[in-house]
């Protein structure tokens, strides 16, 4: 990568005496996945992945990443001169701490304040002493000559035989709930928009969303979108729920109008440091808070839960076909990375309703596998072939929901050690997707029971051991999720019925290979009053060739035979005789 960006950002810098720039791996919404007008990290530094934070200083630079991301950061920022710290490790300053010990007391930290958050932004400036100032300027994007436009698919209603319930239901019990607290509420999260009104796009890759923004009051609300995106239907749709449509660049200055001197209610982690900034000079009272719809979308309702097992099996029909051409032989031949993704990607979207896939396909052979959020790239790939373990990492969009699971499978013949870790992350997942549990827990009470195989024999993962799923929305959607380590994206809140979550433990030994398995889970009221359990919506089956049975407890044998006997009943009459064959075989009893 060459340091000409960096270098003319330095310039930049220079001119308007700015002391630390700071570019999130951000959109302006606080996407997970952002278009390619977004990616000015990519723009400054070269790397790819999504979760990122670069920091510019005039001698030096840094950039963190988190677990999932880090081995492909190093491999990309090298010889770059960019330090490449971890986020949350103890060993790795915090951003905070780096630029505090790099800029002035009194020093300018610019940014573009449309993608950092308020939160981001106010204890980064509180953490300076509060002597620091900010520049909202973008200043990378201004060295960006050839900056991709913004993009612009179309906008569909999402049909309440899909959605469950109609969207003036939604907005009617949003109202209620402000109304308690504030005066109006501003959303900019994208995946709240497309829930509320029951509203798809398609402006990001693998999330059908739109950018938008939206201000809701009690006689009116304000939705900012580029009307070019809105046909007839939709602006049939978003009249009778009486939202008037504004251009999305007007978004800024119209609420800082509309708003002003308003108590507002928003979420600080996911609205940009510009409206802050905008509500403050309009001397409106800030109420920092969780958007309600949040935990509300992560409760599916009875059509949605209804629909999502019969998207699970449609997946299931597609990645059991996928696996019983890698398990027969692969026609003869030895497809690459790259081949064996797109197989799949084909099968998925040959099943009825399908939209595309939830997120890029992992297919990582090999020590690829070891890489938790491997992308294959035409420099990266290579043929899959005997001997070795092959890790697959997929999922849809249906108009029936969103689906996301991992399985790795064995190309050829396992070793011992291979078959143990295997073994030990099966044994977890089935732990946990057995788990029954008091009303009041969190995802991070239940890590345990994923984790407890692998910490029993030293092994362990960085990540966590599931997220919640969004509903023909985002695959990975907030509060819910397991992890004992408490983060800002999830695991704060108690399982509630209704809720779906993936269930997916790994091992990952560097430059070797690695495992993971997932299922998604539905959480569901248990037969004992005031308890929960899950239901496993996920139908494909798990690689008997890399379990060892004598590493499997009692139980874990017994649910790993109820569970395979359901894929094949469930999944067999969908498949050829020949595929129908080896489904019986690949589902045996252990």
């Amino acid at each position: 990568m060459s340091d000409r960006p960096l270098a003319a950002l330095r310039a930049q810098m220079e001119s308007c005496g700015v002391d630390a720039y700071i570019a999130p791996n951000s959109d302006f919404h606080a996407s997970e996945y952002i278009g390619e007008a977004f990616k000015t990290v990519r723009f400054l530094t070269g790397f790819t992945g999504t979760t990122a934070t670069l920091v510019v200083l005039p001698d030096r630079a840094a950039l963190w990443t988190d677990e999932g991301y880090f081995l492909q950061a190093k491999q990309e920022l090298s010889g770059s001169g960019i330090t490449l710290f971890h986020t949350g490790h103890p060993d790795s300053p915090t951003v905070a701490a780096y630029l505090k010990e790099g800029m002035p007391a009194d020093g300018l930290l610019a940014g573009d304040g449309r993608t950092l958050t308020a939160r981001q932004a106010l204890e980064l400036l509180d953490s300076l002493g509060g002597q620091a100032r900010f520049l909202d300027r973008d200043l990378a994007g201004e060295l960006w000559k050839d900056r991709p436009p913004l993009p612009n698919a179309p906008v569909w209603v999402l049909s309440e035989r899909y959605a469950g319930e109609p969207a003036e239901k939604k907005l009617a019990w949003l109202r209620e709930q402000v109304a308690a607290r504030a005066d109006a509420h501003l959303i900019a999260t994208l995946d709240d928009i497309a829930w509320l009104l029951n509203l798809r796009g398609g402006d990001i890759a693998y999330n059908p969303v739109a950018l938008a923004y939206l201000a809701v009051l009690p006689d009116r609300a304000l939705l900012f979108i580029d009307p070019a995106k809105l046909d007839a239907q939709v602006r049939a749709h978003l009249d009778r729920l009486g939202v008037e449509v504004l251009p999305y660049e007007a978004a800024q200055e119209t609420v800082e109008q509309v708003l002003s001197g308003k108590r507002v209610l928003l979420m600080p982690e996911r609205v940009g440091y510009a409206f802050y900034l905008r509500l403050e000079a309009a001397k409106a009272q800030i109420i920092e808070g969780e958007n309600p719809s949040i935990l509300r979308k992560s409760v599916k309702n009875a059509v949605q839960l209804e629909h999502l097992r019969q998207a699970h099996q449609k997946d299931g029909v597609a990645v059991t076909k996928l696996l019983c051409w890698l398990k027969t032989g692969m026609e003869g031949g030895h497809p690459t990375e790259a081949q064996i993704a797109e197989k799949l990607d084909t099968l998925r979207l040959g099943q009825e309703g399908c939209l595309g896939p939830s997120f890029i396909t992992i297919s990582g052979f090999g020590a690829h596998g070891a890489i938790v959020h491997y992308h294959v790239t035409p420099e990266s790939d290579v043929p899959v072939e005997p001997d070795g373990l092959l890790l697959l990492d997929s999922g849809g969009q249906y108009l029936e929901g969103t689906t996301d699971l991992t399985r790795t499978v064995v190309i050829g013949s396992a070793t011992a050690e291979q078959k143990r870790c295997f073994t030990l992350v099966l044994q977890g997942m089935l732990n946990l997707s057995a788990a029954v549990f008091p009303i009041g827990v969190c995802g991070r009470h239940l890590d345990v029971l994923a984790r407890g195989p692998l910490w029993s024999n030293g092994l362990d993962y960085g990540h966590g051991t599931g997220h919640g799923i969004g509903s023909l929305l985002c695959v990975h959607e907030p509060p819910i999720g397991f992890n004992w380590r408490i983060t800002a994206r999830n695991d704060t809140a108690p399982f509630a019925p209704g809720m779906v979550v993936s269930d997916e433990p790994g091992v990952y030994l560097p430059g070797r290979f690695g495992v993971r398995l997932e299922n998604q889970l539905a959480c569901r009221e248990a037969e004992t009053d005031g308890f929960l359990r899950f239901e496993t919506l996920t139908l494909a089956p798990i690689d008997l060739d890399a379990v060892d049975p004598s590493l499997l407890d009692a139980r874990g044998r017994e649910q790993l035979n109820a569970y395979h006997k359901r894929v094949y009943e469930q999944i067999g009459p969908f498949l050829t005789e020949e595929e129908q064959h080896w489904l019986r075989e690949a589902t045996r009893p252990i």
